[in-house]
């Protein structure tokens, strides 16, 4: 919780929660990725049976 404060001291809030949100969406972009890739792939293997 320190870091956080000495963060927010330093560089301001806006900076902070910037941050802070890029942070957190970073895991759900790699799993929305992924999911679009698997998705693009049963498509594809979609097409390729008829």
């Amino acid at each position: 919780m320190e870091i956080i404060e000495t963060l927010i001291a330093n560089v301001g809030f806006p900076v902070a929660v910037s941050i802070y949100l890029l942070v957190k969406l970073e895991s759900k972009l790699e799993i929305l990725t992924e999911n679009i890739n698997e998705l693009s792939n049963n498509i594809i293997n979609i097409k390729v049976m008829k």
